[in-house]
Order: structure tokens, then C-alpha cells, then sequence
């Protein structure tokens, strides 16, 4: 006689819940996760949510009511501490497996992500970042960078003061760090948008230079030896310079000077600390530009000619003492234009890109 196979699939508590997602906030932690498969008529009726204090060694409910939905804000966690939490689904069977454990940084916002250091030399360097994907459940108020002297085995912090909120860009950011090369206690820092700062102690302690230089919309610092030795600082409509430290400042006026009146990127010549070259465009990210070159720190400028124009504002420029004749230079919208004899002519690179926020070259 044949024979008949029959697949029965046992009915119980609901399946194993996969892994929440979490993103800590101000003293508690927003968990989400999908509802996992339960046999017919025996819908889920609640989720059990445990936290752990101790990277999961023990496990303690949290007591949250009855609640099928799959989402939960929980409260009352100490901010700056790291909690584990897991979930399992209920049905009128018993209570299912639950999840692997998911960590949640409470209160403080997710680390920085392309973080990027350019133009360096010239006793100063550019930082960029991109904001973190979780701010921790609260606005981001400020940032903290840190430097090492030992290859990353050890960090330190220098305080500064800068404010919570300005125009335009929301939360102020670093545009410039300059070092002075004469005097490597005498670092300047530029801040878009909450002015200049200004440190005779290696970082220790800043001072504020806002009024001296009324615009705050500070895009670059930077430190000339010269003679005569001239802190640069570039702003969104103007450059100023002083060859005394910062303790008087002369406006360019770049309305009278350049061709056009929107200055970004600037970079000092490493072997002639005379020349200066400076990126402008009409607009941000405007519609072309041009790149200025100084052979007396600033007083006087010259318009460098480009074989084709660019696309939009230049943004960035850079030279490096391996060879001090090179200098790169890009606009906002990807164009890259070399020269090789220290900015008397340029080429174009083939290679375009979609948007350049800083470029520096190493020898190969």
C-alpha cells in the first residue's frame, strides 16, 4: 500500500527576534526591530525588552506594560555609559528566543566620519568632516579634535571657546589651522562662522580675534615668514593681514583687487615664503573663479592664467616642500589643474571629479 508524507510544522512561542537597531539619546535609547514569524492564531501579544549593564554577563527586564509595537524609547540610563539591550516576542504560547544583544552609546552623538586633513605645511593644516549619522537624541553643540605627538599611542585635547549655533552653516567648523613657522607656540585657527583664534602657548590657552576682524565667515588662515612674517586670514568677502602678531589688521579690500570677490583656499609657497596663492571664485559654488598669486606676502596680486576655465569657484590650492614648484589647485565641482613651475602655467588634469573639499600631493 503507498504512504502519505505529512510536513507539520509545530506550533509554539514566535520565532528568535533578529538583532534590534538602537541610537542613543539624552538618557535613554530608541530601540526599533521587525516582528518575527508566529503561527496562525497565535498572533503576538507583547515584546520582552532586557537591558545590560555589563556587555551582556547578566540580563534584567525592563519593565515597559504591554506593547505590541516594535519600537521603543526607554528612559532613565545615565548619559556616556554604553547599555546592551535584546528583545523577545510574546504569544499566548510562551516567550520566543530572544535576539542578540544590541550596544547603545547613550547621549553622546556617533563619531565624525571623513575626517580628512589637507593643505598641509606651511606650519598649518585643514581639517574637514562630515557631521555623525546620530546626534545622541540632542542637537551636536560643539566638537572636540584632539592631536598626538607620538603616532596616535597618546592624545590631547586644546580647549577652545566657540559658540553653540551661528549663520549659515548651523554648528561653527574648523576652515584653518596655522602654525607660525617662526614661533611653533603661535598657532592660529580659523572658524566658519565664529571668527579667529589665536594661542602664544602651544594650545594651551586662545584668544579671540572677532573684533579686530569684523566677519566671522572665516574660510582660511594662514602664516607668511616674509619678510615681512604676515598672518593671513581669508574671509568670505575680504582677506586681511597683520605683521604684527595680530595686534593690527589691514583689510585687501578685494573689491578694488581681484576679479572676483568670493576667497577660499590659500596656501604660502614653502621655498619663498613671499608668495602666496590664493583660490577665489564669484560665488559659493558659483559658476568660475580663478586662482591669485602674492610675491610680497599679500600687498600686491596677480591673476594666474588657467587654460580652461573653471566650472565653478576655486576652492582649494597646495603646495608641499618636496618640491615647492608644484602646486595643485581645484574648484568646488571637480575641475584639478596643475602647474609645475611654482603657478607660471597650468594644465588641466583629465580626471574630473564631483566635488573637491581639499587636495594634497605626496612624492611617489
Amino acid at each position: 500500500s503507498g504512504s502519505t508524507t505529512v510536513l507539520v510544522t509545530p506550533v509554539g512561542p514566535p520565532d528568535r527576534t533578529a538583532t534590534p537597531t538602537g541610537v542613543g539619546g539624552s538618557s535613554s535609547a530608541t530601540l526599533t526591530w521587525t516582528a518575527p514569524f508566529t503561527a496562525d492564531g497565535h498572533s503576538i501579544t507583547d515584546y520582552v525588552i532586557e537591558n545590560s549593564g555589563d556587555d551582556g554577563a547578566t540580563w534584567v527586564v525592563i519593565e515597559d506594560g504591554v506593547s505590541t509595537e516594535t519600537s521603543v524609547v526607554l528612559q532613565g540610563f545615565d548619559n556616556g555609559r554604553t547599555m546592551r539591550y535584546r528583545v523577545a516576542a510574546v504569544n499566548d504560547l510562551g516567550t520566543g528566543e530572544f535576539s542578540a544583544g544590541v550596544s547603545v552609546l547613550i547621549g553622546t552623538p556617533d563619531a565624525p566620519s571623513d575626517v580628512d586633513v589637507s593643505t598641509v605645511g606651511d606650519g598649518r593644516a585643514t581639517l574637514t568632516w562630515s557631521v555623525p549619522t546620530s546626534d545622541g537624541g540632542s542637537a551636536i553643540t560643539d566638537y572636540v579634535v584632539e592631536f598626538s605627538t607620538d603616532g596616535g599611542t597618546t592624545w590631547d585635547q586644546r580647549p577652545v571657546e566657540v559658540v553653540e549655533e551661528c549663520p549659515a552653516v548651523g554648528v561653527p567648523r574648523v576652515t584653518g589651522i596655522a602654525i607660525d613657522p617662526e614661533n611653533r607656540q603661535s598657532i592660529w585657527v580659523g572658524l566658519e562662522v565664529d571668527g579667529v583664534r589665536h594661542s602664544v602657548d602651544g594650545g594651551d590657552t586662545w584668544t579671540s580675534i572677532n573684533g579686530a576682524i569684523p566677519n566671522p565667515d572665516v574660510h582660511n588662515v594662514a602664516v607668511a615668514a616674509g619678510p615681512p612674517k604676515t598672518v593671513i586670514v581669508v574671509v568670505n568677502n575680504d582677506v586681511y593681514t597683520s605683521e604684527d602678531d595680530g595686534a593690527t589688521w589691514d583689510r585687501l579690500g578685494i573689491n578694488d583687487v581681484f576679479p572676483m570677490t568670493y576667497p577660499r583656499g590659500i596656501s604660502v609657497q614653502p621655498d619663498n615664503a613671499n608668495v602666496i596663492f590664493l583660490t577665489i571664485g564669484d560665488t559659493t559654488p558659483g559658476r568660475t573663479g580663478t586662482i591669485m598669486r602674492s610675491k610680497d606676502t599679500g600687498k600686491t596680486w596677480d591673476n594666474l592664467s588657467l587654460p580652461v576655465e573653471p566650472n565653478t569657484a576655486m576652492w582649494v590650492v597646495n603646495t608641499q616642500p618636496f618640491d615647492p614648484s608644484v602646486v595643485f589647485a581645484g574648484s568646488r565641482y571637480g575641475y584639478l589643474y596643475r602647474s609645475d613651475d611654482g603657478g607660471e602655467s597650468w594644465t588641466k588634469l583629465w580626471r574630473e571629479f564631483s566635488e573637491i573639499s581639499s587636495v594634497i600631493w605626496v612624492p611617489g
